[in-house]
């Protein structure tokens, strides 16, 4: 009777261990739809005046981006106010004939500087021509540099596309500078060159376009 009763044992215990698991199918399927949910992303191209609005203000403070105004160039290759803002900040459009994405936000201070380098760029001048220009008309005090301490947030990317569902521009990164014209790395003690990950450093020392350059570590 024992030996009847060890030998029914026995081979339940083995028909136990080489049952399959319940459902492997099932769960496969569930760990795949959940993998692709993570991963799902809607990628739309940058190509409509709303589209060039709600990414330009992406490069703005969170908090901030509500009252912006916004300028650039709309799908029709005007460059329009296209949003009217009540804030500090002036918001920049990617330029939609460039490839590639670039937005920038900036206190309106700098908006003469800004608006002069738009300017002599219209007429052809070469980035070292602007320089030049705005150098010395900084220095003769006809070109107002907005003071010290007004921020320019930049956000750029090689994709003129964002994703509808997390509201972030493709493969984007950021950073922002601070400008402090004149200042030198004597005067501020940082260095003239990144030493570090998201380290701060001055480029352009000595000139009306110093600035502090702040690149966060992307996530």
């Amino acid at each position: 009777m024992k030996s009847i009763i060890k030998s029914t044992f026995a081979i339940a215990l083995l028909l136990s261990c080489n049952t399959p698991e319940k459902n492997p199918v099932e769960k496969t399927s569930k760990q795949s739809e959940t993998k692709q949910a993570i991963a799902k992303v809607d990628l739309v191209d940058i190509n409509t005046d709303e589209t060039l609005i709600a990414t330009a203000l992406l490069a703005a403070p969170e908090v901030s981006r509500a009252e912006c105004t916004v300028i650039g160039y709309n799908m029709k290759g005007e460059f329009v106010t296209l949003k009217e803002g009540t804030n500090e900040f002036i918001c920049l459009a990617d330029d939609p004939k460039k490839d590639g994405f670039s937005a920038a936000c900036y206190h309106k201070n700098l908006e003469p500087f800004m608006a002069r380098g738009r300017a002599l760029k219209a007429t052809g001048k070469t980035a070292k021509e602007i320089f030049d220009i705005r150098e010395e008309e900084a220095k003769a005090g006809t070109l107002d540099m907005g003071g010290d301490g007004s921020t320019l947030h930049i956000l750029f990317g090689p994709n003129a596309q964002y994703d509808t569902n997390t509201g972030k521009v493709d493969n984007a990164n950021y950073r922002y500078v601070v400008y402090m014209p004149w200042a030198t790395a004597e005067s501020t003690g940082l260095p003239e060159h990144p030493i570090a990950a998201n380290h701060p450093w001055i480029m352009n020392p000595g000139t009306h376009r110093a600035h502090i350059m702040i690149s966060p570590i992307n996530e």
